[in-house]
């Protein structure tokens, strides 16, 4: 760990402990032909930098100068959202929170739901589209989540795409990597050939309407926990807008902004939020 004054998104030494040997492990497969290993940033240190701008919602050029810069920040970003390491670490997190909590490795259930999410200016027309019902220009936001609220799979596309489409790759996404999962709840907006899907895939798919004959606010049935998950999603910034120029670096910044959710968890820490 460097000398410099700690950020609040900075990864603690019990933080680092549960993500450094992911880390560590597939830098030592990166050797060079200089034998060289990465571009001579701590791996902590890149962390921390992806850490601090998923919670802040800083531009790339506006990192802090005592952070790696944006070229060696947005590179191991970028190789780690093409190769699959964010997924990996992600999922391997998520196992040992579950085991903690005295569950099995995979779930047996899962929520879904749909969030839309206004995009920045930069980002591409082609990427987006204007969700119909809730009248919001950007990207949407799908997730399957557990009954602990961890993340089975995410997947983003433009606001324009129904829930129904949207719901059939999530499905897909949990089937293949998740095969343990025999049911899943939803809201009304996903409709028959979804429920097909899952027949199919062997998940039973369970509609939980809401009701509107209690006044005031009131849980949904199971459907609360993954609207508490985007809610806890949207305390980083980075999320709150859709800054990412393509899809699969929102799916990215998602799983990360979910493993610093996770690793709290499991060391029993906080972060102050930016309320």
């Amino acid at each position: 760990m460097s000398d410099r004054q700690r950020y609040p998104s900075d990864v603690t030494d019990a933080q680092w402990a549960l993500i450094g040997p992911f880390l560590e492990a597939w830098q030592a497969t990166r050797v060079s032909v200089a034998g060289q290993q990465g571009g001579g940033y701590q791996l902590r240190e890149i962390l921390n930098a992806i850490l601090y701008q998923t919670r802040t919602g800083c531009q790339w050029a506006y990192l802090p100068h005592d952070l790696p810069p944006k070229s060696a920040t947005y590179y191991y970003f970028a190789l780690w959202r093409d190769d699959g390491t964010d997924q990996a670490i992600h999922d391997l997190l998520r196992c040992q929170a579950r085991e903690k909590a005295g569950r099995a490795e995979d779930p047996s259930a899962v929520v879904l739901d749909t969030q839309s999410i206004r995009a920045a200016n930069h980002v591409p027309a082609a990427t987006t589209g204007k969700d119909a019902g809730k009248k919001v220009p950007g990207r949407k936001r799908g997730l399957a989540v557990d009954a602990l609220g961890l993340i089975i799979a995410v997947v983003v596309t433009a606001a324009s795409v129904s829930d129904n489409v949207i719901g059939i790759e999530l499905l897909d996404k949990v089937a293949e990597h998740t095969p343990t999962v025999t049911r899943a709840w939803v809201d009304s907006g996903f409709q028959q050939n979804f429920a097909l899907h899952g027949a199919v895939l062997g998940i039973d798919i369970e509609v939980v309407k809401r009701t509107d004959t209690t006044a005031g606010f009131v849980p949904v049935k199971k459907r609360w926990i993954v609207e508490q998950v985007n809610g806890t999603l949207m305390l980083h910034r980075r999320l709150a807008r859709e800054y990412e120029t393509r899809p699969e670096s929102s799916v990215s910044r998602t799983l990360w902004a979910s493993m610093a959710n996770i690793v709290r968890r499991l060391t029993g820490t906080s972060t102050p939020t930016w309320r």
